[in-house]
């Protein structure tokens, strides 16, 4: 099916040269690579229209289309646009407006090109347990965007810029001291070289106005304290056609009252009763995937450590999960009754006739004489 180079540009067939150029800027800035980076479809129309306007644009070409249509064309020689280098060679005017490339004074062209948004940064908190598990979360952003209504030009759609008359459009102005001159951004235009002549009404001229917007944040399971996100586009709007900067999220994690965190290893300290360190037993701890049991042999001693293996952070890199590393904490039992007490001290004679006092007796001895000199 043959495209109607018309319809391409949404203009009638009577159309001026004029209108002809302003419908192909509009879509030009619309549809540009630059603005839509791996956008096949993008690039397909922009490709279309330039080709419409190329067609349409020079007198001679127009005039076979209007008359045999495609076939006339083929058969003058015409077989489209051509490469990108030969796009922006042709038509050097329109790009180098648009975009700042192309055609023109290079000074002028630097200034009156695409300037792209600022990156922006966003502080996230997150819990101990999201930071292990990952999550997904929407926070509202309230930064400057791309102005729609003059497409971040600042300048009411219809009106252009005047040259600045202080710096004769050269973005600079020179003062002489003495022997010296010095260059300095002109203080009426900024460095543009042009002054707005009627404001965008949506902006003030600024090319960009104040928006809320939603973003969704995907934080990966595995990250800590400092781990930053880049989502690309999520800045602030460009102006003149410049690309969107990015958006730097930093995560924060809270610290967990039970659980601690070293890499992808996880601590903590399970408190266990005198008794059951002493006979051993089998417990339940909780870890950062559910509860596991752990084996406690008899006679542990506050201090020791267990190891489960897997129980810990999962890798941001995908090579699985650490360990999780189990500090034993004996419990000494306090506010005993009578009959409590009398248990413990028949127990401690025991323990006496079966030597089992005799070693730390032993230490605290050699330490004292230590001490004493003998």
């Amino acid at each position: 099916m043959e495209i109607d180079y018309y319809e391409t540009l949404s203009v009638t067939k009577n159309a001026s040269s004029g209108e002809i150029k302003k419908a192909y800027r509009k879509l030009a800035m619309k549809y540009h690579p630059d603005r839509n980076p791996d956008n096949k479809e993008a690039e397909e129309k922009f490709k279309c229209c330039t080709e419409a306007y190329e067609v349409l644009s020079d007198e001679r070409k127009r005039e076979i289309f209007d008359t045999y249509g495609h076939a006339g064309l083929k058969n003058s020689g015409y077989s489209g646009p051509g490469n990108a280098e030969d796009i922006f060679s042709s038509f050097g005017d329109i790009f180098g407006d648009l975009f700042g490339f192309g055609g023109g004074n290079r000074s002028q062209a630097r200034r009156d090109g695409p300037v792209a948004g600022n990156d922006l940064r966003y502080d996230v908190e997150i819990t101990f347990m999201e930071a292990v598990h990952g999550v997904s979360k929407e926070v509202q952003l309230t930064k400057r965007d791309t102005c729609w209504t003059c497409e971040g030009t600042g300048s009411r759609p219809g009106h252009k810029k005047k040259i600045c008359p202080t710096c004769n459009g050269r973005g600079q102005v020179v003062r002489s001291q003495g022997f010296f001159q010095m260059s300095s951004t002109c203080p009426q235009c900024h460095g543009e070289g042009e002054m707005i002549t009627s404001p965008c009404n949506d902006c003030n001229g600024a090319g960009l106005v104040e928006k809320t917007k939603k973003v969704a944040l995907k934080i990966p399971a595995g990250v800590d304290t400092g781990a930053r996100m880049r989502l690309r586009g999520e800045g602030e709007g460009g102006r003149r056609g410049g690309n969107s900067g990015d958006l730097y999220v930093i995560v924060h994690v809270q610290e967990h009252e039970f659980f601690k965190r070293e890499g992808d290893t996880v601590y903590c300290r399970y408190p266990i009763p005198m008794v059951k360190a002493s006979l051993g037993d089998t417990v339940e701890v909780p870890t950062i995937h559910g509860k596991k049991n752990l084996k406690i042999p008899a006679g542990s001693q506050s201090g020791e450590l267990f190891t489960l293996r897997n129980e810990g952070v999962p890798s941001l890199r995908g090579r699985g999960r650490g360990d999780m590393v189990v500090e034993l904490q004996v419990l000494t039992p306090t506010n005993l009754c009578d009959e409590q007490k009398k248990v413990l001290m028949d127990f401690d004679g025991l323990c006496q006739q079966h030597g089992q006092n005799q070693e730390q007796e032993g230490f605290f001895k050699r330490l004292f004489n230590e001490v004493l000199g003998k």
